[in-house]
This record gives C-alpha cells, structure tokens and sequence, in this order.
C-alpha cells in the first residue's frame, strides 16, 4: 500500500461508523432506503430494442434491531451501476446485489417510468408517441424467494350503454384510466399487455387524430358501450386465458362527463390458489 493511501485509509477508520452502531429500542424495521430518486434508465422496447426514459426510484431493505440505521449511500451506488441495464429481466440481480451489499435479509425496489409507444391514428395512419405511466416491484426475501410485479396505466375511452339505451340521440361518453398489475412466471412485453388493455374499452386512445380519425374513434366508442364493469371483466377474462399471469389485480376509473364524481371497479385474482382447490 502507498503512503496516500495508507493515510486516506487511516483518516477513514477514524471516522465514526454511527449507521452501524447499536440501537437499544430492540425493534425490526421491515423497510428501510431512499425514496423518489429521479434517475435516467434504459428498458427493453420490444419494438426498438431498447428505449431511454427516466424513473422514479425508491429502493429499500429491512433493518435488524441491532443495527441503528443503514448506508443510504450504498444505494444510489447500485442504481448508478445498473442504470444502463435495467429490465424486468435484471431486477433479481439488481435486489440481490442490493441485499449483499447492505448486509440485509430482504430488499426492494419500486421504479415508476414514463414509457412510449409509437402509434398510429386508425384511418389516416398519422403517428405519434403515445405515453403509458409503468410501474416494476420487485421484492427478494430472505429465503431467496422473487417477488416482481410489473404495472401499467393505460387511458382508455368508455361510452355509457345506460346513456345509449334511454337516449334517442346520442350517448355520453368519457375518458377512462385503467391500471393492471401482473406477478408472472417468465419475461413479457410491457406493450402487449397494454394492447390487451386497449382491446377492452369501447375505444383506444390516440395521441394524434386527423378528422376522418375522430369520426371512426366517436362511432367506435358509440358501438361499443362498456360500464367500467365490463372493462375490468374483459381484461379478466384475457388474463385468465394467460398462463403466465399467476396474479393480477385490476381497476378501472371513468372520469364522467355528466357527473361530479368517478365510477370506478375492481378485480383481484390470485391464480395459484384457484389452482390449488
């Protein structure tokens, strides 16, 4: 060793450690990190390959009682090692190497992501880049067992069939968000879950709409009433027929154009327990 570093060494172990000593309360902390770490990152697009976006990070580890805090550092260390290569396909290495490094039983991530898709007007074809808001949890125990969650938010159009039904012209109709979360046994495209979405609501939404566009989206939508109970059902039934969907959890909001409120559903279902019956 050189004498510089022999003395940065020394001044280092002269400075006082205080995350690592001990703490007299004798209580566990489950979770324990950073929290909403703007970050650049790069994810898989199953269209060009890879697609360059920014998230909202927060990661996380479990404290033993015995320990006074942890080292905050340390995480923003492991982002910056990971930035470039982070997937759903990556997310295990990312929690274990988080783990170790902290000296930690358990630890997690949470990444929240605009991300675009380049998409098409349905009559004139015009293009433009839709966004979709993403979401990947991911979770890795102490015995080694992954838990990852992947989530997107996709804005949909709803017409009222109630409105259809009663009205001699015309039907109200309104924008709607749905929000879908997935555990699942191997790696998926974040793009065709929201086509799976999509396909559910009385009519996609599009970025860009030339006018001949807006006539076939209105008459679409006027087609094809749905009650934000038939969107949640609909893409049950699709997720269903997936057996790489182990759970899911669905909601649906319409923000209504007649009223001052939302009408809103909900579907959770686990389908290993079905499995096991």
């Amino acid at each position: 060793m050189l004498k510089g570093e022999a003395n940065t060494a020394a001044a280092l172990a002269d400075i006082a450690d205080v995350q690592s000593m001990p703490d007299h309360r004798n209580i566990d902390i489950d979770k324990v990190g950073v929290k909403n770490i703007s970050y650049p990152i790069v994810v898989l697009d199953k269209f060009n390959g890879t697609q360059n976006t920014v998230a909202c990070i927060n990661v996380y580890v479990n404290l033993p009682y015995r320990h006074k805090g942890t080292h905050m550092s340390r995480f923003i260390e492991i982002l910056s090692e990971f930035r470039r290569h982070i997937s759903i396909k990556n997310i295990p290495q990312i929690l274990e190497e988080t783990r170790r490094r902290l000296h930690a039983q358990s630890a997690h991530i949470e990444m929240t992501f605009p991300y675009f898709v380049e998409k098409q007007a349905p009559v004139s074809r015009a293009s433009a880049l839709m966004e979709y808001i993403c979401t990947i949890k991911g979770s890795l125990h102490e015995k080694g067992n992954i838990d990852l969650i992947a989530c997107v938010k996709v804005p949909i159009t709803t017409l009222c069939p109630c409105s259809k039904e009663i009205s001699q012209v015309g039907a109200h109709n309104q924008r709607g968000e749905v929000r879908v979360q997935v555990r699942f046994k191997k790696f998926f495209w974040i793009e065709d879950l929201i086509r799976i979405i999509e396909e559910s609501a009385s009519c996609e939404v599009y970025a860009l709409l030339k006018r001949q566009d807006e006539k076939f989206v209105t008459e679409r939508a006027y087609s094809n009433p749905m009650f934000v109970e038939d969107i949640v059902r609909e893409i049950a039934v699709k997720l269903d027929r997936d057996d790489n969907f182990t759970w899911y959890s669905i909601d649906s909001e319409n923000f209504e154009s007649i009223h001052n409120h939302s009408a809103y559903a909900y579907i959770e279902t686990d389908k290993r327990q079905s499995e096991k019956k």
